[in-house]
């Protein structure tokens, strides 16, 4: 009868332990997966389309049908609506010279885009183009989301800052890490089934993170989707279309734009 007694006990302290470890992981923003390997996924072009040279990609947005860009550089920044098929502008609104474009995104019936170094970001009419309002922030700008509920910028280190769409006033963030390594250069981001996809600056990768912890959950290796000319002319721009479920990537003055799958890579 003590054995049985003992086993009891032993088997209840050990549940309590366990249930102190989870919600001590709960507690910490975290879960256990996140200190697993990150998946390393590869990918599959499933069609290609024209892509004008000239943009140097800094945002790349699908919504309701449409592809929407925003390039920089000083001088010839812009946003612009572009057709999928043949890669034309349709539309396009050139910013003041003194501003570089970055980061785009669309929340309801507007887009919203960055500045790098001006610490301004422009307001736009979706159907329109028009300038609507502007609003500024206290770090660079780089690349731009929206979660449903929050933007999502990032600043070129390894942070991910989460704005109030209305207030455009910070109301967390979270540091980026793979393990215990940060992951730095964070670049464009998409919003993709509760995941942010983030291009990682000068490197044909893209990093899959939780945004709840920040731990990379996986990566998307794109070597050889397209050998860059030049220094600046790098892997920059992800789109997700969610009526069609479909993910294109493209890069500073490429000549295409990729719709791709991804599936994990086959390992040994």
């Amino acid at each position: 009868m003590r054995r049985v007694t003992l086993a009891a006990v032993f088997l209840v302290a050990a549940v309590l332990v366990a249930g102190g470890v989870w919600l001590v992981l709960l507690n910490a923003g975290q879960s256990p997966t996140d200190s697993g390997v990150a998946t390393i996924y590869t990918y599959h072009v499933v069609n290609t389309y024209p892509h004008d040279t000239s943009a140097f990609t800094e945002g790349l947005v699908f919504t309701n049908g449409s592809l929407y860009e925003s390039t920089g550089e000083y001088g010839s920044s812009s946003l612009r609506r572009v057709n999928l098929e043949d890669g034309a502008v349709q539309q396009k609104v050139s910013l003041p010279s003194q501003y570089f474009g970055e980061g785009l995104t669309a929340v309801n019936n507007a887009l919203i885009q960055l500045t790098w170094q001006e610490k301004t970001g422009f307001i736009y009419n979706k159907q329109t183009l028009a300038l609507t309002g502007n609003f500024t922030y206290s770090t660079q700008g780089w690349g731009l989301t929206y979660n449903g509920s929050e933007l999502v910028m990032s600043d070129g280190s390894s942070n991910l800052y989460f704005l109030d769409p209305v207030t455009y006033q910070k109301v967390g963030q979270v540091s980026v890490h793979d393990g215990t390594t940060p992951i730095t250069n964070l670049n464009e981001l998409e919003y993709v089934n509760g995941s942010i996809y983030a291009n990682i600056w000068q490197q044909q990768k893209i990093a899959i993170i939780n945004p709840k912890t920040g731990a990379v959950t996986g990566w998307i290796d794109l070597t050889g989707i397209y050998q860059p000319k030049g220094t600046d002319d790098v892997l920059n721009g992800i789109a997700y279309d969610q009526q069609t479920s479909s993910l294109y990537v493209t890069g500073k003055g490429w000549p295409h734009l990729y719709q791709i799958t991804i599936t994990p890579a086959k390992l040994g």
